[in-house]
């Protein structure tokens, strides 16, 4: 069994539609919200057949949560404005193979980062992933990571972080094996870069992975992150960061 799980906060409509746009009825479905997230409250009568499990905010904790409850041997944490490929069991079913295989142990896979825009700028963003994830090994969690479960509780789950958990996850995650790349997209809504600009929000993540990796303390980095989208700009047209 394959237990997907979502974490989602004040996000009803995107959440609807991801749980609509694929067949997910042969794996577990897990959603992680917050008790006072009303704004589920339809969607929560309406899919029965979805595991909803409440949790502290935080993207982080939420997928703690759903791990928690989850009987599958392979979890799959999915963005609540991501949708999987069609065939999206078959990559993991291709690395479980491979995992057992001599040489070819898997520590975590993920999918092809895709926009669901056809601007060229989207194009060059999605790019710029395929380069970082080809060079580095370093998927974020707009790809649909997975992981089995036991090497998900050996690792401790994700690290209780308010930003780059993910980017955390992976790293620790690659210590016990390889990277298993799928070349099928996971489709991510664009509306946040068509809300805050193309150029503005990709400045805005690489700067702020370079901060993550020059040791600066992932809350402050939700603290220089908070200041900028509220004050783009200073005085002097230099960026706050």
């Amino acid at each position: 069994m394959i237990s997907i799980i979502i974490p989602v906060y004040r996000d009803a409509d995107a959440l609807a539609r991801t749980l609509a746009a694929t067949d997910l009825s042969h794996a577990e479905l897990i959603v992680c919200s917050t008790p006072q997230d009303e704004s589920l409250a339809a969607l929560r009568r309406a899919r029965p057949d979805v595991i909803w499990v409440d949790a502290p905010r935080g993207r982080a904790r939420q997928m703690n949560a759903g791990a928690a409850v989850a009987r599958g041997e392979w979890l799959l944490f999915l963005h609540a404005d991501t949708r999987l490929p069609s065939v999206w069991a078959r990559e993991i079913e291709d690395a479980a193979g491979q995992a057992d295989e001599a040489g070819g142990r898997v520590g975590i896979g993920c999918f092809r980062f895709a926009l669901d825009s056809g601007s060229p700028a989207a194009r060059l963003i999605e790019m710029g992933v395929r380069l970082r994830v080809a060079l580095f090994a370093l998927p974020y969690g707009d790809q649909a990571l997975f992981l089995r479960r036991q090497l998900f509780e050996r690792l401790g789950g994700y690290a209780d972080l308010p930003i780059m958990e993910d980017v955390d996850l992976v790293r620790r995650a690659r210590a016990h094996g390889r990277l298993f790349r799928s070349r099928l997209p996971a489709v991510t809504s664009a509306r946040r870069w068509e809300r805050d600009g193309w150029a503005g929000r990709t400045a805005r993540h690489l700067a702020l992975i370079l901060l993550y990796f020059c040791g600066v303390p992932p809350g402050r980095l939700v603290r220089l992150d908070a200041a900028r989208r509220a004050h783009p700009n200073t005085p002097d047209g230099r960026m706050y960061l």
